[in-house]
């Protein structure tokens, strides 16, 4: 199936080591896909939880559809993601250890459903962050010097 990427999360790769990946569905209404077929939608702050053996994400923000009028729904209320019993008990176990998180990584289509990429991953300190950011930076370096061939 071909999939198409709608959002990308810029700060979870940033502030969180990612160790392992999930594929969610998420539980939309109509207008909120329109929306979401027009790009209009923000992963910055959010984050997932569980609650009752159910995932939720709080704080993605899907803006109102302009058309939608009384069938628009709150753009930052909590939406359900779909999971099966088995990953969230593995979700349960690796979060109630010390320092995991449940982090949405992107948004995308996956043919014409709305999927989700679920991030497990533990909160980086500020060292780990700087040296991410000069490990990145010398990169960046390396790269331009071999475009300018000056060794």
């Amino acid at each position: 199936m071909n999939t198409k990427l709608i959002a990308k999360n810029p700060t979870a790769y940033h502030n969180y080591s990612i160790e392992d990946k999930l594929e969610t569905g998420i539980v939309l209404f109509g207008t909120e896909i329109k929306s979401i077929r027009a790009g209009k939608i923000n992963l910055k702050d959010s984050y997932a939880f569980i609650k009752n053996g159910e995932v939720y994400i709080c704080g993605m923000h899907i803006s109102p559809y302009e058309q939608g009028n009384i069938f628009n729904k709150d753009p930052l209320r909590d939406r359900k993601l779909l999971l099966h019993k088995k990953e969230i008990n593995k979700l349960v176990g690796l979060t109630k250890q010390k320092g995991y998180s449940l982090v949405p990584i992107s948004v995308y289509f996956k043919g014409s459903r709305v999927k989700v990429d679920l991030g497990i991953g533990k909160g980086k300190k500020l060292y780990d962050k700087r040296d991410d950011l000069a490990k990145k930076d010398a990169q960046r370096q390396i790269a331009i010097n071999l475009k300018n061939k000056q060794y």
